[in-house]
């Protein structure tokens, strides 16, 4: 299979670069596939999880936040807030995440509040989604 130039970066660092053979990226219609020479767009990327597909045929996924798509000729550029592979997400913590995002978002003190809550709230629950799954696929050996 053809390969593409993948970069990965988050806000904080520099999650992957290399080459790629396939990409799956959360996009706000669902999930969105990309492959060698695809058509050059740029796209929102939205919470959820990323997966990947390396030159050996080795699959890796990502639990990803906000952020934007580039592909332009053979190259894509993934730009995110945050990025982390899922053997890297504490569950305990995503949980107590989750639980006070939501107490956040039930005491309403401002808009500003409220959005900033539900956002890690997303976050949250996207890390604990990617998680499981993650924890489900070693399992069975995929």
């Amino acid at each position: 299979m053809e390969t593409f130039r993948l970069s990965v970066f988050a806000a904080d660092k520099t999650f992957y670069e290399g080459d790629c053979e396939m990409l799956v990226f959360p996009a706000v219609e669902g999930q969105c596939g990309v492959l060698a020479h695809h058509r050059n767009m740029i796209a929102a990327v939205v919470p959820g999880t990323l997966y990947y597909t390396l030159p050996d045929h080795q699959k890796k996924m990502a639990a990803v936040s906000n952020g934007m798509i580039k592909v332009e000729d053979n190259e894509v550029l993934v730009l995110v807030d945050s990025a982390e592979h899922p053997e890297d997400i504490d569950a305990i913590r995503a949980k107590r995440e989750a639980d006070m995002a939501q107490e956040a978002i039930l005491q309403k003190e401002s808009i500003q509040d409220y959005n900033i809550a539900q956002a890690n709230l997303a976050r949250a629950i996207n890390r604990l989604k990617v998680k499981r799954h993650y924890n489900d696929s070693v399992e069975k050996g995929m």
